[in-house]
């Protein structure tokens, strides 16, 4: 078990357990150090950091943003970032209701198929989430018209399907010169399957990249650790949780060590 998350999610966007609830259970888990990184929001974050006061853990304020140029996706972490800096908050706003726009044409092509779903319940007890196709998919299953939430993707959501909107676009750029706006560092998210996208990015000012991840073997570490010497860049990690649903990962189950942290913090105070 890990005493480092940097890359967890709370009901303040896709996941499914509260801001408080998740630095309760890293401290009762003997987590020292986590990132809340929820996508394209950081309403979780006053929540969370008043909890970790009282836990006595730190929380690094943080977020992922969607990225997506020429049909290329990559998620942007942003580490460090002050989480009231005017800017970013008006990008996430503007984030946020084009998340909701997009939603709300899922629901009406859903609608045209038959299925009528009650939007008011999309976030559950997280009013205003940052909502997007994981809170259609749970209430796709939680209404019965799927059995799981892969089957909810597989035949509504997911690319080519009859229900699928795609996404706002933000390019790379704008999502590492919106982070570094705000104070942070900008690392490149589960990078294995677009490692030739470091070096470009890295002229656009990536600071990091996520070497530690959920899916990631030995010799995926090591590979994306000389990527990140290579390039001068800050190696991170985490467990990219969600909460207990569809389980992949567990909160701290990845190994992230300290020095990753260190790094973080050198490279903040420069």
């Amino acid at each position: 078990m890990s005493c480092v998350d940097l890359h967890i999610h709370s009901s303040a966007s896709d996941g499914t357990i509260d801001p408080r609830e998740i630095v309760t259970m890293a401290q009762a888990q003997g987590l020292e150090t986590i990132a809340l990184t929820d996508h394209d929001t950081v309403a979780g974050l006053a929540a969370a950091r008043e909890q970790a006061a009282v836990s006595g853990i730190r929380v690094i304020p943080g977020l992922e943003i969607s990225a997506d140029e020429d049909g290329v996706q990559a998620h942007i972490l942003g580490y460090g970032i002050d989480p009231e800096d005017p800017a970013l908050v008006a990008s996430l706003e503007r984030f946020a209701q084009a998340r909701l726009e997009r939603v709300r044409s899922i629901l009406e092509r859903l609608d045209a198929l038959g299925i009528a779903l009650p939007a008011e319940q999309l976030c559950g007890p997280a009013a205003g989430c940052a909502v997007g196709r994981p809170h259609v998919a749970r209430l796709l299953l939680q209404e019965g018209h799927v059995s799981s939430l892969s089957e909810a993707f597989e035949r509504f959501l997911s690319h080519r399907q009859a229900a699928y909107v795609p996404r706002p676009k933000v390019s790379m750029r704008d999502a590492i010169a919106m982070i570094h706006a705000a104070g942070g560092l900008a690392v490149l998210a589960h990078p294995w399957s677009i490692t030739w996208l470091i070096e470009p990015l890295v002229e656009q000012g990536l600071d990091g990249l996520e070497v530690f991840y959920r899916d990631y073997d030995a010799c995926q570490q090591g590979r994306l650790a000389r990527l990140a010497q290579e390039h001068g860049l800050v190696a991170t990690g985490g467990s990219d949780y969600h909460g207990p649903e569809g389980i992949k990962s567990t909160l701290g189950s990845v190994h992230v060590p300290r020095e990753c942290v260190a790094a973080l913090d050198a490279r903040l105070a420069r």
